[in-house]
């Protein structure tokens, strides 16, 4: 503290005022937090978690340790001191700095997802800390306090919600597939209405300049359209440029005619391309032209008895697929997004048991959940896929009949121990079979609502595709 009133005045004095006025409230941290929000992907990541780490972290600080450890303000010093730097004296204890807490929360939360914003975002967030023991109001001990218990916070966001990893997931084994350079042989089909609007489609066609591209008739069923084309052109590989339920359509192609496999992301939601390691078009075109390919599972649903239907990501009963349906009904209104997590607190709110028999034991759940491929982390909300080539499915479910099943769910996701909850079940398996105890219900796979049934079997179909991806 003396140190720092005896620094010689200059226009820092005034800098770091306005700065600790404008970390009053965290606000400083919610307009940084909208700039990231406003990026996307990892930096939206980013800054959720960073604003849930501020929230928590100034809870703890100002609602639980300042009532418990009372401390003075340090005295305002010389009139001089006071005059030149001085902040009003708040009335709360000093101990700690609740300033410090939220920016140290801010930095750190936003380093765990996004590690070069994180960088960034901490000269600032050091700067807010001592512009607290510049101006007087705080002593270095509370401003070290509180950048540790935001720090703490921050890290413990991982128990409850895991950090999704930018590694893809490894594929099966090296599957050489016939090089087709600038595409030559190969038909890429696009889903114009696959919601992205960045360009995709013209990166790829400047990448395979020798390719086909076929766009879907959206009045016809995609499946037709691509037997229809196999059958007129044989091309020797397929591509595809949309999101999951377009990838999905023509993986299940690919396997159906034997054919290697080129994805392109270019949907709003693009998670298997995420996974699978191919989000990159100029690399994917490179392994189109070097005939690199790797072996990839595919998960298959049959309902009630039913051809099997193909899914890529994932595939979930309960409270999703109504969630879904009611998102469809109001995204032309609000949004995607809007629309999405609107719907989905609608429905938890109003969710009741569903009773099912699972490989032959009755149960209660809440919502069912089948992964192709393994999912990360075992006991905790699933974030990201490690493994798609081990010919197994991850099945999750949430049991409904226990007692104070809801209260503990909750309990447990707020605490991270989830894995340990006997309300969580999760295991890695190769086939499931789980009956409805009751009407027809909604099946949801690659974030759409595709069929209503009472049995459903779901399997593993190991190494069905060969992937065209870097190596």
């Amino acid at each position: 503290m003396r140190l720092s009133a005896e620094l010689p005045p200059s226009q820092l004095d005034g800098a770091l005022r306005a700065l600790s006025n404008a970390a009053n409230h965290s606000a400083v941290w919610m307009g940084v937090s909208v700039g990231l929000g406003l990026a996307g992907g990892r930096a939206r990541r980013a800054a959720v978690r960073g604003m849930l780490s501020v929230a928590a972290a100034s809870a703890l600080s100002n609602a639980v340790l300042k009532p418990l450890l009372p401390r003075r303000r340090p005295p305002a010093g010389t009139p001089e001191f006071h005059s030149r730097r001085g902040l009003p004296a708040p009335r709360s204890s000093s101990f700690p700095s609740g300033h410090s807490a939220s920016a140290a929360a801010f930095a750190t939360g936003v380093a765990l997802e996004y590690p070069v914003a994180g960088a960034a975002i901490a000269p600032l967030a050091a700067a807010v800390a001592y512009s607290r023991v510049h101006t007087g109001v705080h002593w270095p001990s509370d401003v070290a306090v509180g950048l540790a218990v935001g720090s703490a916070i921050a890290l413990s966001t991982r128990r409850w919600w895991a950090l999704r990893t930018e590694e893809p997931a490894t594929l099966g084994p090296d599957h050489p597939a016939q090089a087709l350079p600038d595409g030559d042989g190969m038909v890429v089909f696009v889903n114009p209405d696959s919601g992205a609007d960045d360009g995709t489609r013209a990166e790829v066609e400047a990448a395979l300049t020798r390719a086909r591209v076929v766009e879907f008739d959206a009045e016809r069923d995609f499946g037709e359209q691509i037997d229809d084309v196999v059958t007129t052109l044989s091309p020797k590989a397929l591509g595809v440029c949309g999101g999951d339920g377009t990838v999905v359509t023509v993986a299940a192609a690919a396997a159906r005619h034997d054919l290697p496999l080129a994805v392109f992301p270019g949907g709003t939601l693009n998670h298997f391309a995420r996974d699978a390691g191919v989000g990159d078009i100029a690399s994917t075109a490179g392994a189109i032209g070097d005939g690199s390919a790797e072996l990839v599972d595919l998960g298959t649903v049959a309902v009630d008895g039913e051809p099997p239907l193909t899914f890529v990501n994932t595939a979930s009963l309960g409270g999703y697929p109504d969630s879904v349906r009611l998102r469809e009904h109001w995204e032309p209104r609000l949004g995607k997004w809007p629309a999405a997590a609107l719907a989905m607190a609608r429905v938890l709110a109003s969710a009741t048991p569903l009773p099912v028999t699972i490989d032959g034991e009755h149960h209660s759940v809440w919502m069912l959940f089948v992964g192709n491929g393994r999912y990360s982390p075992a006991d905790q909300v699933p974030m990201s896929r490690p493994e798609i080539h081990r010919g197994t499915i991850d099945v999750r479910y949430l049991l409904a009949d226990r007692r104070f099943s809801r209260l503990r769910l909750v309990a447990a996701a707020a605490t991270g121990t989830l894995g340990s909850s006997p309300t969580y079940v999760q295991k890695n398996t190769r086939s499931v079979t789980v009956e409805i105890d009751g009407e027809s219900i909604a099946l949801a796979t690659d974030g759409e609502v595709i069929a209503d049934g009472r049995r459903f079997d779901f399997r593993s179909e190991p190494q069905q595709v060969a992937l065209y991806r870097a190596t």
